[in-house]
């Protein structure tokens, strides 16, 4: 593969890498930090991408230097939300969340999860239901929906309801997506990024954050690659339409770990 045709193929890649890191790392200056890291290791040595298909070379190139680098979210402030997340993130078993999100978030089948972790394909699917079942049970919130389709926010609500969390409301306008979160801070909010009136799901959360502090957020869009163009502040989950149960569980249970632990309980 020529040089040009390489850059285009990770062009091509790279939002979903970025998506990747910042689910891991639960912020997007941290997330993306790491994806230039991978970039510049890439271009210092292209044989990191020789004999693969891209997304699993960029991917494996990642998780190289993911693994080499100790604490990600590492912070001063042991009080902080990044601190608090590494202590949860402490208990869970090796792996298991990078494995999870390899295959829910990203879709990759376990194979390709094994390529990339450097591990044979039986470890890779233990490692994701390890992740379930820990990351499922280690903590419990209260989730609010923004969602204009009655049956999705519908379907939503009771993923979400299945896992432990308590679902605050389901809002399907910009101004009802106010009025609830006035009336119950949620610990989570999943929202749609077009609502029924027109409204954007993107300004409706940009005015609760406003108004309630630093809550984690997941968007659920048909087209994440429009989100993840570097030009502005950016969400860090992302769930693709038309999603599965095991992405919203898996972008739930990973948004709760970086959440604050102010209203939170242990399972």
């Amino acid at each position: 593969m020529s040089a040009a045709d390489l850059a285009q193929s990770i062009g091509r890649e790279l939002p979903y890498l970025r998506r990747y890191a910042r689910a891991l790392t639960g912020s997007q200056t941290a997330g993306d930090n790491y994806a230039a890291a991978t970039l510049e290791a890439i271009l210092s040595d292209r044989s990191l991408m020789n004999g693969d298909d891209t997304r699993i070379g960029l991917f494996r190139t990642f998780h190289a230097i993911w693994q080499s680098s100790g604490q990600p979210v590492a912070s001063d402030d042991q009080n902080s939300r990044e601190a608090v997340a590494q202590s949860h993130l402490r208990g869970l078993t090796a792996n298991s969340r990078e494995a999870l999100l390899l295959r829910t978030i990203e879709e990759l089948r376990y194979d390709q999860i094994a390529q990339i972790m450097q591990i044979d394909q039986e470890e890779a699917e233990e490692l994701v239901q390890i992740a379930l079942n820990e990351m499922g049970r280690a903590i419990r919130g209260r989730v609010m929906i923004i969602e204009d389709e009655t049956i999705i926010a519908m379907d939503l609500k009771g993923i979400v309801q299945a896992m432990g969390h308590e679902v605050t409301g389901v809002a399907r306008t910009h101004t009802a997506a106010v009025e609830l979160a006035a009336n119950r801070r949620p610990d989570l909010i999943l929202a749609d990024i077009q609502l029924a009136d027109g409204s954007s799901g993107i300004d409706a959360v940009n005015e609760l954050l406003g108004s309630l502090g630093d809550i984690p957020v997941i968007f659920i869009t048909a087209f994440p690659e429009r989100l993840l163009t570097g030009d502005r502040p950016e969400p860090a989950f992302l769930i693709s339409k038309p999603y599965s149960e095991e992405q919203v569980r898996s972008a739930v249970s990973q948004a709760m770990f970086f959440a604050s632990t102010e209203g939170l309980g242990a399972a």
